[in-house]
């Protein structure tokens, strides 16, 4: 479970986190080619640990964004999040990390600008 996102030594500007990743490139993906034998699975990286487990919202069980390159890995990291009472969105691929970690930024604006940092992401149909 790869919940690591690239953040660089830079200071938030206005609540806007660096990365030392580009838009054509993830730390997952980069994670993969060094380690071709592990089975990564992006999770957890859009909020924070206090949340992880047992996230309680208003609006419902939170969606969990989710990527890899192996399904049984996903499956299981599925199970772990239905356990930990989350909803999860499964978006590919680890290419599809380069669009995943950047939740993290989003996710980290009101807890720089606001201190707010108990909210999640949620994806309604």
């Amino acid at each position: 479970m790869d919940a690591t996102n690239p953040i660089s030594d830079a200071p938030p500007v206005n609540g806007v986190l660096p990365f030392f990743t580009g838009p054509s490139e993830s730390l997952m993906e980069k994670l993969q080619a060094e380690f071709s034998g592990a089975k990564f699975v992006k999770v957890f990286n859009s909020v924070g640990a206090p949340c992880m487990v047992n996230p309680q919202f208003a609006g419902g069980k939170p969606s969990m964004f989710i990527c890899g390159n192996d399904q049984g890995a996903k499956q299981q990291v599925r199970g772990i999040l239905d356990q930990f009472g989350w909803e999860t969105e499964d978006m590919g691929p680890a290419l599809a990390a380069r669009a995943i970690e950047p939740l993290c930024i989003l996710w980290c604006i009101p807890g720089f600008v606001n201190n707010d940092w108990h909210h999640a992401f949620k994806v309604l149909r």
